[in-house]
C-alpha cells in the first residue's frame, strides 16, 4: 500500500505546487494585463499588432467590380485646373454614362461653383438626370458646420465622405451610417449633412455604392434583431467601444472594421485624361462601380492605413481608394463569402490571455536552465504568433499583445518567486550551518585552549617523567631477589611491588592509563623454578619498553591543536 500511495502523494504534491505557484501567479499576471487593457493602456500596442498582421497577409489582388477614375497630378498640371471645374466634371460623367456603369460615386465636393456658370449648369443637369450617380458631403461636427453635397443631387443619393480615424491618423474602420453632430460654429446654410437629428442617418459613400450595386441583383439590406444591417446571411457586425483591440472608442456612428484587400492593387485605376481621351476599355466601365476622386499627392486627400507603417515612404492611400476598399469588403462578403472581421467577447478574450499566462508560468516552473527557458518561451511566442496569424487570415482579430505580455510576465514572475524561495531556503540552511560551525569551532577552540594551558603542559611533563621512573623500576626488578610466599600460592607478595616514592596520588589518578601500564608490565614477569636454596632469586624476562598510551593521546591533542591553528 505504501508503494502505491507514494506516487499518488507525489502527484498531489506536484499539483499543489503548480497550483500554489503557477496558477496563482498566472491569474495575478493575467489580471494585471487585463486591467491595463481595460484602461486602454495597451490599445496602441494592439493596433500596431493589427497593422503588422494586416501587412503580413497575402495580397488579395484587384476587385474587378470597381474602377477608380483618379484626378492625378498630371491631370491637374495639364488642364491647369484645381479644383477640377464643374464643366470638366460634367464632361467626365457623360463619357462614363455612355458605357453603362452600374453606379457612379463622386468623392469630390461640389458645394461651391468651380469654373463657369455654364459648366455649373451642365453638372447640375447631369447629376439630376442620372439616378445611378451619388455624391459626397461632409457631416457636421462639434468643430465643423459640415459641407453640403453638389446642387441638383437628391438627398437619397448623398453619401458621407468621412472616415473614422484612429489616433495617429490611421484608417482601420469603414463607415456605414453617420449622424451629423451639433456644431458649435454657425451654419452658413442648412442642409441634410448638418441637421443634428438621431433620425437623420446618412449612408457613407461606400455604403451607397454597395446598396445600389446589390439592388440591381435583388439583394436589399435588412435589420437584425440586434439592430445590425445584413444582406442575406451576411451581417455587418457593428463596432462597440471595446471591440477587438479597441477600448472606449467613439462608436456613435455605425462602423465596421475595414478588411483591406491590398496596399496598392485593390482596384483598377485610370486617369481623368484617359477617360476624356477615350483610352479606357469600355469593359472596365460597363456594369461596374466607378468612383471618381483625387489621387494627386498635392491635394492631400490621402490617409494613413495599416500598410503605411511598413512603407519606406510612409505611403498614404487616396480617400477614394479607401472608399472602394470598404465597398469591396462588403460586396465580397455578400457575393463571394469573403469574411468580414470578427472578434471575441470580453470573456473569451480574458480566458485567452489567462491561458497564455498559464503557459508562461508552467514553462518557468518546469524548465530550470535559463537558455532552455528562453528557447521554450520563444517557441511558445512563435506558436502564439502563428495562431493569431492564421486566425487573422480568416478575418479573426483576437488579442495578440496581451497574451505575449502575460506569457512573459508569468514566466518572469515564477522565476523570481522560485529564486526568492531558493534564497530563503539557502538562508535558513546557512543559518543552521553557521550555528553548527559555531558549535564545532567553539569545541575546537576549547581543545586548543586546553593543549596550550600550563596544566596540560605540566600533565604532559609528568607523564614523561613517569615513563622514565617506570623504566628505572623495571631495571631494579630484574636484579633484586624476592621471597615468595608459597604457602599462600602468591607468586609475588604485594610488598615487593615498589611504587616510586615520589609519585603523588593525584598524579596517578590523572594518569589512570599509567597504572594500567604498570599492571601490564607486572603481569609479564615470570618466576624461577623452586630450588633447594631457601633464598630464591627471581628472574624476569626483559620486556620491551613501549610508548605509553597516555603520551600518544596527549601528543594527538597537541597535533590537533596545531592543525587547527594552521587552518585558521
Amino acid at each position: 500500500m505504501l508503494g502505491q500511495d507514494s506516487p499518488h502523494r507525489n502527484f498531489r504534491q506536484t499539483v499543489l505546487t503548480i497550483g500554489g505557484t503557477v496558477v496563482v501567479t498566472s491569474v495575478a499576471i493575467a489580471g494585471l494585463i487585463l486591467g491595463l487593457r481595460e484602461l486602454g493602456s495597451l490599445q496602441g500596442m494592439e493596433l500596431a499588432a493589427f497593422d503588422w498582421l494586416m501587412r503580413s497577409r497575402p495580397d488579395e489582388g484587384i476587385d474587378n467590380r470597381f474602377l477608380i477614375v483618379g484626378v492625378d497630378d498630371t491631370d491637374i498640371q495639364t488642364r491647369k485646373e484645381y479644383p477640377i471645374e464643374d464643366g470638366t466634371m460634367a464632361q467626365l460623367l457623360t463619357k462614363l454614362e455612355e458605357h453603362e456603369p452600374r453606379v457612379i460615386g463622386i468623392d469630390i465636393l461640389r458645394d461651391v461653383k468651380q469654373g463657369t456658370a455654364a459648366g455649373r449648369t451642365d453638372l447640375m443637369q447631369t447629376l439630376s438626370a442620372n439616378e445611378n450617380i451619388a455624391a459626397v458631403c461632409v457631416v457636421s461636427k462639434a468643430d465643423s458646420p459640415g459641407i453640403a453635397a453638389a446642387p441638383g443631387i437628391p438627398e437619397d443619393r448623398v453619401g458621407v465622405a468621412d472616415f473614422p480615424v484612429d489616433a495617429g491618423g490611421t484608417v482601420r474602420q469603414g463607415m456605414i451610417i453617420s449622424i451629423p453632430k451639433a456644431s458649435k460654429l454657425p451654419k452658413p446654410s442648412e442642409h441634410i449633412c448638418n441637421i443634428a437629428d438621431p433620425e437623420n442617418q446618412l449612408p457613407s459613400l461606400s455604403f451607397q455604392m454597395v446598396v445600389r450595386y446589390l439592388a440591381a441583383q435583388g439583394i436589399e439590406p435588412e435589420l437584425t434583431k440586434s439592430g445590425e444591417l445584413k444582406f442575406g446571411s451576411t451581417v455587418l457586425k457593428r463596432l462597440t467601444p471595446k471591440s477587438g483591440g479597441y477600448h472606449n472608442i467613439d462608436t456613435s456612428d455605425y462602423q465596421i472594421l475595414l478588411n483591406y484587400r491590398s496596399a496598392k492593387n485593390a482596384v483598377k485605376q485610370v486617369s481623368l485624361s484617359e477617360v476624356l481621351a477615350n483610352k479606357v476599355d469600355p469593359a472596365l466601365i460597363k456594369d461596374k462601380i466607378v468612383m471618381i476622386g483625387y489621387t494627386a499627392q498635392i491635394v492631400k486627400d490621402t490617409f494613413y492605413t495599416p500598410y503605411s507603417a511598413g512603407s519606406a515612404d510612409s505611403q498614404k492611400m487616396p480617400g477614394v481608394v479607401v472608399h472602394a476598399q470598404n465597398a469591396s469588403q462588403i460586396l465580397s462578403a455578400v457575393l463571394n463569402k469573403r469574411p468580414l472581421f470578427w472578434y471575441w467577447n470580453e470573456l473569451q478574450e480574458g480566458l485567452w490571455v489567462f491561458a497564455w499566462s498559464l503557459v508562461g508560468g508552467f514553462l518557468a516552473w518546469r524548465i530550470r536552465k535559463p537558455w532552455l527557458l528562453i528557447l521554450g518561451g520563444g517557441v511558445a511566442i512563435a506558436i502564439l504568433l502563428g495562431t493569431n496569424y492564421i486566425i487573422f487570415i480568416h478575418a479573426g482579430w483576437i488579442p495578440l499583445m496581451p497574451p505575449v505580455l502575460s506569457l512573459l510576465g508569468s514566466a518572469v514572475a515564477v522565476v523570481l518567486i522560485d529564486r526568492y524561495a531558493a534564497t530563503i531556503v539557502k538562508t535558513v540552511k546557512g543559518f543552521l550551518k553557521i550555528n553548527i560551525d559555531i558549535d564545532e569551532d567553539k569545541k575546537n577552540q576549547e581543545v586548543a585552549a586546553i593543549t596550550e594551558s600550563d596544566y596540560f603542559l605540566e600533565l604532559q611533563h609528568k607523564a614523561k617523567d613517569l615513563r622514565v621512573r617506570e623504566n628505572e623500576d623495571k631495571l631494579s626488578l630484574t636484579t633484586t631477589p624476592v621471597v615468595n610466599d608459597f604457602d599462600n600460592h602468591n607468586l609475588l607478595p604485594d610488598t615487593i611491588i615498589n611504587k616510586p616514592s615520589n609519585i603523588e596520588t593525584t598524579d596517578i589518578d590523572y594518569l589512570q592509563q599509567v597504572r594500567d601500564r604498570r599492571n601490564k608490565l607486572n603481569s609479564q614477569e615470570t618466576l624461577l623454578p623452586q630450588t633447594s636454596n631457601t633464598n630464591l632469586e627471581i628472574t624476569t624476562t626483559p620486556t620491551t619498553i613501549e610508548e605509553p598510551d597516555e603520551l600518544e593521546y596527549l601528543a594527538d591533542l597537541q597535533r590537533r591543536s596545531k592543525k587547527l591553528k594552521e587552518n585558521k
